[in-house]
């Protein structure tokens, strides 16, 4: 499985939105950073997905599941794919020194209960 890295801090669930409807101005930035520190192009199978998250986070106290949905979702528009492909997720968190945040991930083809 391929690995991409991109060195920005996480945006939290309560960070990204206004109430139930609108995005918040942190999530507007967050988005348009992530789309230009992504990579323009990545290995995304056709078939049923596994995914892995790497969270690096200067903060002991956030959840390691606030990531995923926000990021996730940013990584679904700029690829085109959709996230009810996913099927398997590996999801990790690291402490890490402040200033030093990071998100690591990668897609494989699922293998049915077969990894």
């Amino acid at each position: 499985m391929e690995q991409y890295i991109v060195i920005i801090k996480p945006l939290t669930v309560n960070q990204a939105w206004q109430g139930k409807r609108f995005k918040s101005h942190n999530y507007q930035i967050y988005e348009k950073e992530l789309f230009y520190l992504l990579p323009k192009k990545i290995k995304i199978p056709k078939d049923l997905l596994e995914v892995h998250y790497i969270f690096g986070t200067s903060s002991k106290n956030s959840d390691y599941d606030n990531f995923i949905k926000i990021f996730q979702d940013i990584l679904q528009k700029k690829y085109g794919f959709d996230d009810k492909k996913i099927y398997k997720a590996i999801i990790e968190k690291i402490d890490v020194k402040k200033g030093k945040e990071f998100i690591s991930f990668g897609f494989q083809k699922y293998l049915y209960g077969k990894n």
